[in-house]
């Protein structure tokens, strides 16, 4: 092992994959981090049966001799039974995002996919390096190359705070880098499908019968898209469907009619699993349906726009679409029964099949 001193720290060259990891002679537990970007001042020991790693910071930013004169003063510490309280080793951002994604009470399957597509899309390149070598400048930076889509760059820097923050709890970290960031204005959509006799004509027109069923049921139901791909038979009932797990964290169950049950009956017969099968996806139903001028969610806007033009109360219509209630009384104490919510879902059926008619 060499001396790490400033001379030998400018001619190490940047590891080409991974980390590599020089120890100083000397100083035990000192320890020069290099990856593909950075070098890293470290000192690690073993207290209690732990390895404890605490950060010193950037070379060169921090010099050899300022990083030997810290080391060997969190030594004398230790010694002292101060290491108690150093950091142990802080966690990857792939680590960190494994066991974000392993919590039981996480939302849904649509959400942990969604935190690790953003991860290991947008910021695929912070996967490895230990969440307290991610700082402010990096974040934003990172925020602002994102910029062209707005949205995609609040979702992913809001993905990495959950993740940072969860692993906050088990680790010593200081607050979380996103706290620089100046999060951009997202406008949402808001477009709803104005003519109803155009949206039929468009889904008549589908090549795949699947797609047609698909894009009618969630105009009939106001379902997300990802609670009707991943839907089973075993969750239709005659008078309701069930999701056991939403979006909110919670199990739903929406009312059904027989139009619903009308719209389902050419998919009967096509799987035992999958309302909405597809041989050609690994997961065995549909994630990317045909193309239509309107969205997925468009149809869940217009669900709900076509409910209250039809007189149904705007909290009934939150009940249907399965929104949190903002008010106390409505998130503990008030919970409508199915047939409290079948006749609302009546009037928003009988309201979506005249408007097709038009």
């Amino acid at each position: 092992m060499p001396k790490l001193t400033e001379t030998y720290a400018k001619k190490l060259s940047h590891s080409d994959s991974g980390t590599q990891k020089h120890w100083d002679n000397e100083i035990k537990g000192l320890v020069l981090f290099v990856g593909k970007r950075s070098k890293t001042w470290y000192f690690q020991k073993d207290v209690g049966g732990q390895t404890k790693r605490v950060l010193i910071g950037r070379f060169p930013i921090i010099s050899a001799q300022a990083a030997r004169q810290t080391a060997m003063g969190l030594a004398l510490e230790m010694g002292r039974g101060a290491g108690k309280v150093a950091q142990v080793g802080a966690p990857t951002l792939d680590t960190a995002m494994q066991s974000y994604l392993a919590r039981p009470k996480l939302r849904s399957d649509q959400y942990r996919h969604s935190v690790r597509a953003y991860m290991e899309g947008q910021l695929k390149d912070w996967l490895r390096l230990p969440l307290d070598e991610i700082s402010k400048s990096m974040v934003v930076r990172r925020h602002q190359q994102l910029a062209v889509n707005p949205s995609t760059a609040n979702h992913a820097l809001r993905y990495f705070r959950s993740i940072y923050n969860h692993a906050r709890r088990t680790y010593d970290l200081p607050e979380c880098p996103t706290m620089a960031i100046e999060w951009y204005e997202e406008k949402p959509d808001g477009r709803i499908i104005e003519d109803l006799v155009e949206w039929r004509r468009s889904v008549d027109a589908l090549h795949n019968p699947i797609h047609k069923v698909f894009y009618e049921f969630l105009l009939f139901t106001g379902l997300r898209k990802g609670e009707a791909f991943t839907l089973e038979w075993k969750h239709v009932f005659e008078d309701r469907i069930h999701l056991p797990v939403t979006k909110n964290g919670r199990s739903f169950d929406l009312p059904i009619l027989q139009a619903h049950h009308e719209i389902l009956a050419p998919l009967k017969s096509l799987s035992r699993k999958w309302v909405f099968p597809s041989p050609k996806s690994a997961k065995g139903h549909i994630t990317g349906p045909q193309k239509m001028k309107w969205s997925p969610h468009t149809h869940r806007r217009t669900f709900a726009t076509v409910a209250m033009e039809a007189g149904v109360l705007e909290e009934v219509v939150g009940r249907l679409l399965n929104h949190t209630p903002l008010s106390i009384t409505g998130q503990r104490y008030t919970r409508p029964s199915l047939d409290a919510l079948r006749p609302p879902m009546e009037a928003v059926c009988t309201e979506l099949v005249a408007r097709q008619k038009k």
